[in-house]
Protein backbone atom coordinates (compact mmCIF):
# COMPACT_ATOMS: atom_id res chain seq x y z
CA UNK A 1 0.00 0.00 0.00
CA UNK A 2 1.43 3.73 -1.03
CA UNK A 3 1.69 5.88 2.09
CA UNK A 4 2.23 9.54 1.36
CA UNK A 5 3.36 11.63 4.45
CA UNK A 6 4.39 15.57 4.44
CA UNK A 7 6.05 16.72 7.48
CA UNK A 8 7.37 20.74 7.84
CA UNK A 9 4.22 22.61 8.10
CA UNK A 10 3.83 25.15 10.99
CA UNK A 11 3.24 28.98 11.97
CA UNK A 12 5.62 31.99 10.61
CA UNK A 13 5.47 35.63 10.61
CA UNK A 14 5.34 37.45 7.14
CA UNK A 15 8.75 37.13 5.58
CA UNK A 16 9.73 33.87 7.12
CA UNK A 17 10.75 30.77 5.95
CA UNK A 18 9.58 27.34 6.06
CA UNK A 19 10.62 23.52 4.56
CA UNK A 20 8.00 21.18 3.59
CA UNK A 21 9.39 16.92 3.53
CA UNK A 22 7.34 14.38 1.29
CA UNK A 23 7.82 10.88 1.98
CA UNK A 24 6.71 8.24 -0.71
CA UNK A 25 6.69 4.64 0.93
CA UNK A 26 5.24 1.73 -0.72
CA UNK A 27 5.80 2.35 -4.29
CA UNK A 28 7.26 -0.05 -6.56
CA UNK A 29 6.05 0.87 -10.00
CA UNK A 30 7.63 3.55 -12.83
CA UNK A 31 8.88 6.65 -11.27
CA UNK A 32 6.83 9.21 -10.16
CA UNK A 33 6.43 12.65 -10.93
CA UNK A 34 5.75 15.05 -7.21
CA UNK A 35 3.72 18.13 -6.67
CA UNK A 36 2.59 20.02 -3.96
CA UNK A 37 -1.13 22.12 -3.72
CA UNK A 38 -2.33 24.37 -1.41
CA UNK A 39 -5.86 24.74 -0.44
CA UNK A 40 -6.81 28.07 1.55
CA UNK A 41 -9.70 28.24 3.46
CA UNK A 42 -13.12 29.08 1.65
CA UNK A 43 -10.31 28.49 -2.53
CA UNK A 44 -10.29 25.24 -4.13
CA UNK A 45 -7.11 23.51 -4.27
CA UNK A 46 -4.42 24.65 -6.26
CA UNK A 47 -0.97 23.26 -7.57
CA UNK A 48 1.55 25.06 -5.89
CA UNK A 49 4.71 23.07 -7.60
CA UNK A 50 5.82 20.47 -9.52
CA UNK A 51 9.09 18.38 -10.45
CA UNK A 52 9.58 15.11 -12.72
CA UNK A 53 13.22 14.91 -13.15
CA UNK A 54 16.05 17.01 -13.71
CA UNK A 55 15.93 17.16 -17.41
CA UNK A 56 12.32 18.07 -17.65
CA UNK A 57 12.59 21.22 -14.83
CA UNK A 58 10.19 22.16 -12.25
CA UNK A 59 6.94 24.34 -12.65
CA UNK A 60 5.30 26.51 -10.20
CA UNK A 61 2.73 28.44 -9.79
CA UNK A 62 3.38 32.79 -10.94
CA UNK A 63 2.03 33.44 -7.49
CA UNK A 64 5.36 31.34 -5.94
CA UNK A 65 7.88 32.11 -8.38
CA UNK A 66 10.78 33.02 -7.17
CA UNK A 67 10.05 32.41 -3.70
CA UNK A 68 9.43 28.38 -3.36
CA UNK A 69 11.59 25.84 -4.51
CA UNK A 70 10.95 22.22 -5.28
CA UNK A 71 13.44 19.21 -5.44
CA UNK A 72 13.39 15.76 -5.19
CA UNK A 73 15.12 12.54 -4.00
CA UNK A 74 13.72 10.33 -6.61
CA UNK A 75 16.34 7.13 -5.25
CA UNK A 76 14.68 8.07 -1.90
CA UNK A 77 10.59 8.97 -3.38
CA UNK A 78 11.29 12.10 -0.97
CA UNK A 79 10.02 15.78 -1.90
CA UNK A 80 11.19 18.91 -0.69
CA UNK A 81 9.37 22.47 -0.73
CA UNK A 82 11.06 25.44 0.41
CA UNK A 83 9.48 28.36 0.85
CA UNK A 84 10.79 31.94 1.40
CA UNK A 85 9.75 35.64 1.83
CA UNK A 86 5.91 33.91 3.27
CA UNK A 87 2.89 36.02 3.19
CA UNK A 88 -0.27 35.59 4.69
CA UNK A 89 -1.86 34.32 1.25
CA UNK A 90 0.70 31.04 1.72
CA UNK A 91 -1.15 30.14 4.26
CA UNK A 92 -3.36 27.05 3.39
CA UNK A 93 -2.89 23.20 3.95
CA UNK A 94 -0.34 22.01 1.62
CA UNK A 95 -0.47 18.75 -0.04
CA UNK A 96 1.86 16.38 -1.21
CA UNK A 97 0.81 14.44 -4.41
CA UNK A 98 2.41 11.94 -7.01
CA UNK A 99 1.64 9.92 -9.83
CA UNK A 100 2.71 8.52 -13.19
CA UNK A 101 3.84 10.99 -15.43
CA UNK A 102 2.39 13.04 -18.26
CA UNK A 103 4.29 13.25 -20.98
CA UNK A 104 4.26 15.51 -23.72
CA UNK A 105 1.60 17.26 -21.74
CA UNK A 106 3.26 17.77 -18.45
CA UNK A 107 4.07 21.46 -18.65
CA UNK A 108 0.42 22.27 -19.49
CA UNK A 109 -1.37 19.05 -16.62
CA UNK A 110 0.98 19.41 -14.57
CA UNK A 111 -1.06 21.66 -11.76
CA UNK A 112 -4.45 19.20 -12.69
CA UNK A 113 -5.19 17.10 -9.44
CA UNK A 114 -6.30 13.99 -11.78
CA UNK A 115 -2.64 13.49 -12.75
CA UNK A 116 -1.68 12.66 -9.08
CA UNK A 117 -3.22 9.63 -7.74
CA UNK A 118 -1.57 9.16 -4.29
CA UNK A 119 -2.24 12.08 -1.76
CA UNK A 120 -0.61 13.16 1.61
CA UNK A 121 -3.22 14.36 4.28
CA UNK A 122 -1.83 17.67 4.40
CA UNK A 123 0.08 19.78 6.63
CA UNK A 124 -0.77 23.08 8.06
CA UNK A 125 1.47 26.59 6.92
CA UNK A 126 0.11 29.24 8.51
CA UNK A 127 1.65 33.10 8.17
CA UNK A 128 0.85 36.15 10.07
CA UNK A 129 1.65 39.86 10.37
Amino acid sequence: QVHVAESGGGAVQVGGSLRLSCAISGYTGRSLCMAWFRQAPGKEREGVAAIYNDREGAFYADSVKGRFTISRDSTKNTLTLRMNSLSPEDTAMYYCAAGLYGGSSWPVTWAREWMYGYWGQGTQVTVSS
